[in-house]
């Protein structure tokens, strides 16, 4: 099933963010890349501003985030209503975003993960699914 997949990055985050969008696109996803294009100095809210607004506005179903350390991709995507950014380092965190968290957006950080992990971490997040019940309520707690 293709999906529609919001990606960005800042220059951290950059190489990384190709390598997901490339591994998506021949997955049959379609992907939006939102920037940066390249390794020059770029601010991270820029983009996670972009693809927050493309999940919360419904124009992609999933978005990935990239930064050094996830953080700032993450508090930046969660400022928007609807948005659940959560961050992952390994693939049973990026499972426990989706199934615990219902987590719409999947922040990675490049300084401390390695190509291989970020993908199974990608593919893991996409296929998990949200568990509901208690969760649920915690969930529907968390906007303001």
């Amino acid at each position: 099933m293709s999906l529609r997949i919001a990606v960005g990055a800042d220059h951290a985050g950059f190489s990384l963010k190709k390598a997901i969008a490339d591994h998506l696109s021949l997955q049959g996803h379609q992907v939006t890349d939102f920037g940066t294009y390249s390794t020059e100095s770029a601010d991270y809210p820029d983009f996670a501003h972009l693809v927050a607004y493309a999940v919360e506005r419904g124009e992609s179903a999933w978005g990935i985030l990239v930064c050094g350390s996830a953080n700032g991709v993450a508090i930046t995507a969660n400022k928007h209503q609807g948005i659940r950014a959560g961050l992952a380092w390994n693939p049973e965190v990026a499972a426990l975003v989706r199934q615990h968290n219902d987590a719409n957006v999947l922040c990675l950080p490049s300084r401390f993960i390695t190509l291989e992990q970020a993908l199974e971490c990608v593919d893991i997040f996409l296929k998990t699914t949200f568990e509901g019940g208690r969760h649920q309520r915690r969930v529907a707690k968390i906007g303001c």
